[in-house]
């Protein structure tokens, strides 16, 4: 098992990162239990439950958090957890019953993770929002995309799960060791609208030395040098072009065929349109597959843009087994790679809420104790 084995999780059934960081926890070894109100239980999202890949290597518990029997059992699976995970909005687990200073009170050694898009202060905290509005307060979907077309929303990979998942992530774990030196838990607050600005901190470095201008496609990084770019191929597919290094650079234009009248200006924006067209013009004279059999083994860093139907076969991703197989879908592998304690997936996305006595027992539920909850109808 994982490098976390023997750590204890509470998840409180959710969407986007509270679900993600639990599918990371439980991949690393730790022992996830989800809970799942009357209203958010499996069989009731709006995907299907046995699909969802972030739900895998779960344990699912249906509780009815209105109900006080409901509560008295999560707090009494919290009494026994290292950590807990949610990602309601501020003031709901207050409001249910189990709010950090209820639980911190129940376990003193409880790491308490939220998840919030705006954090648990600040003017915009009770209010809605999503991957795309985060990006934008922090500046970063301001940088991305092309001068004409306006911001370009890059998936939901930015908010929800770098500056949100990872980044509790972080926390919950940093929280987790330094409990094990005081004894004492304390209260993670993620805020995706703050995570969003620390990936950034790269970027406003670049602008504080000058190196960055405030229009997109500008910029080094942006898509504005001809460089690092994505370019199309006389196929209609692309290839992704990033050969920042000059030495690398000179190893694509060689393979290109393309000559840069002065190959010491490639960081001088002034020289970017011109050479940008040579390599359209160049690029398009191939398929992407000649293209990619071209540079294979090159330091060109050319690489082909995959679809979500081609990544998986790739041989890179297939000789590293990136993707793998659980129960007859196909997924990302856990990451990273451990040496001596190798994450692995404990399941297939749960289908179906259930609490069983051996699971319940692990956590050192008597039996008299998991009858009680059958028989309150708080499980």
């Amino acid at each position: 098992m994982g490098p976390l084995q023997g750590i204890k999780i509470i998840e409180f059934a959710g969407l986007g990162p509270v679900p993600f960081s639990g599918m990371v926890l439980s991949d690393l070894g730790a022992e996830v239990v989800q809970i799942n109100r009357e209203a958010n239980a499996p069989a009731a999202n709006l995907f299907a439950p046995e699909k969802n890949i972030p739900d895998r290597g779960r344990r699912l518990i249906r509780l009815d958090l209105k109900a006080p029997a409901g509560v008295a059992t999560a707090l009494r699976l919290i009494e026994r957890a290292d950590a807990l995970i949610e990602g309601f909005r501020p003031g709901v687990m207050e409001r249910l019953g189990l709010g950090p200073e209820v639980c911190l009170a129940r376990n003193p050694r409880l790491v308490y993770g939220r998840m919030t898009g705006w954090g648990q202060t600040g003017p915009l905290a009770p209010t809605a929002g999503h991957d795309i509005n985060y990006l934008g307060l922090s500046g970063a979907l301001h940088a991305i995309g092309r001068a004409a077309s306006g911001p370009t929303p890059p998936l939901n990979l930015i908010a929800d799960y770098g500056g949100g998942a990872m980044l509790l992530l972080v926390g919950l774990l940093a929280a987790l060791l330094e409990a094990r030196r005081s004894g004492q838990g304390q209260v993670v607050d993620a805020a995706m609208s703050d995570g969003c600005a620390l990936l950034m901190a790269a970027i406003y470095s670049l602008k504080a030395m000058g190196y960055w201008t405030d229009q997109r496609e500008s910029n080094i990084l942006d898509g504005a040098a001809h460089f690092y770019d994505t370019y199309e191929c006389a196929d209609g597919q692309w290839l992704a072009v990033g050969p920042i290094e000059p030495h690398f650079y000179r190893l694509l234009l060689e393979g290109c065929g393309v000559t840069d009248p002065d190959p010491r200006r490639q960081w001088h924006p002034q020289s970017w349109p011109a050479m940008k067209e040579r390599l359209r013009a160049a690029l398009r004279t191939k398929t992407r597959d000649e293209w990619c059999a071209l540079f294979a083994g090159s330091d060109a860093c050319v690489t082909p843009v995959l679809g979500l139907e081609e990544a998986p076969a790739h041989p890179h991703n297939q000789a590293r087994r990136t993707f793998v197989e659980c129960a007859g879908l196909l997924q990302p592998a856990p990451a990273p790679r451990f040496s001596r304690t190798p994450a692995e997936i404990q399941g297939p996305p749960g289908r179906q809420a259930e609490a069983s006595s051996d699971w319940l027992a692990g956590w050192g539920f008597s039996e008299a104790e998991i009858a009680e909850f059958g028989s309150a109808g708080a499980i």
